[in-house]
């Protein structure tokens, strides 16, 4: 099914390109601006359909995920090493991603006009001052919040809540049962949206060839190229990350995790390669114990790919229409991420309601959305497999502290 969906959307770029052409080739640009209106109508409604799932699927996500934490921490020391490692990786793939999308620049040149429904989206450094960063941070009231989308108000709320669950003696079962058929069904809810994507993909990619002419591709090839670089050095400094604690066996992880990497790649999914990492860590020399508690954690707190696109995506739009964020807006952007995306996981292409939250947070254009929709299956591949290389290097370096990494098997050397 997913392959068969990723057919639908190469159909739907490779449709739109060539729909945008005609019409940017045949028509006077009156009729182009008609036309790329009639088209924006079907990229409006995917847009309102993200935006709709967007607070009740953190809040459920959240206050479930944390309800549940309370069983890693009875482990104490381990699930304190665990967690210090989870945060400093994603500070460091979440910075990887800004830097290089700084250094890159895949959205200058680009200079899309803000959509008419965005055309206040410029950024209010006013509103980013300390105080009223603060302020903004807690709730009025948690409906208004909700309708509004205020995600870090949103965040807030469902991290207290969840802790409160997660405090009381019998974890209030009903309410965390409700809380997670909630998060099932707007998963469902999610994938029924996520399957209108081929359309609003051709709509996006139609409007913006016929607008700005066919050399607007090669900013997607520039998106997508600067990505996967991005996403190379991630995988080097994990790589060099793990050589310090376990030395030269680091580099045998590489050969060990390539077959679930390659599955979490071909698959677009780092879920499905679950199964093939916890064999292959065993193997390598990882007790059971810790694998077994720092992988299922580390596919909830750790996914540096997931992170790092989040970042790399959202300045990208930035890019393209124009619009520029100080150094205090792009951290407060970091810290929002960090807690989002961990909120976020296991969702089907989680990433874009993460990013469609953070445009939304920072009044960004959020018909940007769209480009970066279009090329997110080929990019959700890279992603995955980042997923797999973070959570692996993960597992191998808490079981090193705890002296719980014992020898390979010969048949994994030899794999």
């Amino acid at each position: 099914m997913n392959r068969l969906f990723a057919y639908f959307i190469v159909g739907a770029m490779l449709l739109g390109v060539v729909v945008g052409w005609i019409c940017n080739a045949t028509l006077t640009p009156d009729q182009i601006t008609s036309v790329a209106g009639g088209l924006g109508i079907l990229t409006d409604l995917f847009l309102r359909l993200i935006k709709m799932i967007i607070a009740p699927l953190v809040f459920a996500t959240l206050v479930s995920g944390i309800a549940h934490m309370e069983d890693a921490a009875q482990i104490g020391r381990v699930g304190v090493k665990t967690m210090g490692w989870f945060i400093c990786a994603s500070l460091v793939s979440l910075t990887i991603g800004l830097i290089m999308v700084h250094i890159i620049q895949p959205g200058v040149g680009m200079n899309l006009a803000i959509p008419a429904g965005d055309a206040a989206a410029t950024v209010d450094t006013a509103k980013f001052t300390l105080k009223e960063f603060v302020t903004h941070l807690v709730p009025t009231s948690i409906i208004d919040a909700m309708a509004r989308n205020e995600i870090i108000q949103i965040v807030v709320f469902s991290v207290l809540v969840g802790t409160a669950v997660s405090a009381v003696d019998d974890r209030a079962p009903q309410v965390l049962q409700l809380v997670e058929q909630i998060t099932a069904i707007m998963l469902k809810v999610t994938g029924y949206v996520m399957k209108l994507a081929p359309i609003a993909i051709f709509a996006a990619l139609a409007s913006t060839v016929a607008t700005q002419g066919v050399g607007v591709l090669l900013t997607y090839a520039k998106f997508v190229g600067g990505f996967y670089l991005s996403m190379g050095i991630l995988w080097a400094v994990l790589i060099a990350a793990c050589a310090v604690f376990v030395g030269a066996r680091a580099l045998k992880l590489i050969g060990v995790i390539r077959t679930p990497a390659l599955l979490a790649f071909s698959t677009a999914s780092s879920e499905a390669a679950y199964p093939r990492t916890l064999e292959v860590l065993q193997k390598f020399g990882v007790s059971r114990r810790i694998v077994s508690f720092v992988l299922p954690l580390g596919y909830s707190f750790n996914l540096d790919g997931s992170m790092m696109y989040c970042t790399f995506a959202t300045l990208f739009i930035a890019q393209v229409y124009g619009i520029e964020l100080s150094i205090g807006q792009q951290i407060t952007m970091l810290l929002l991420l960090m807690v989002t995306s961990k909120g976020m996981a296991g969702v089907p292409r989680a990433s874009l309601v993460v990013i469609s939250a953070t445009l939304s947070y920072f009044k960004l254009p959020e018909a940007g959305l769209l480009l970066v929709l279009a090329v997110d299956h080929l990019l959700d591949m890279g992603r995955s497999a980042t997923n797999v290389v973070g959570n692996s290097v993960a597992s191998v370096v808490v079981a090193k502290w705890e002296k719980q990494l014992g020898p390979e098997e010969e048949e994994t050397v030899t794999a």
